[in-house]
């Protein structure tokens, strides 16, 4: 199951430069994964300051 990023995103844009396959975009409201191309590293939970990526 692919990561998610909740509505606690800030839009920092950390999680998208931590990202092994870019599947990370700047969306209207907050940052969004392609489920498609997410490969459940965790990257981006791990360096997310409000903890908004969930598996």
């Amino acid at each position: 199951m692919a990561y998610q990023i909740g509505e606690e995103c800030i839009k920092c844009g950390v999680c998208a430069s931590e990202c092994p396959v870019s599947c990370i975009s700047e969306g209207d409201a907050t940052y969004e994964i392609n489920p498609d191309e997410c490969i459940d590293c965790g990257n981006c939970a791990n360096v997310c300051p409000v903890d908004a990526p969930k598996a």
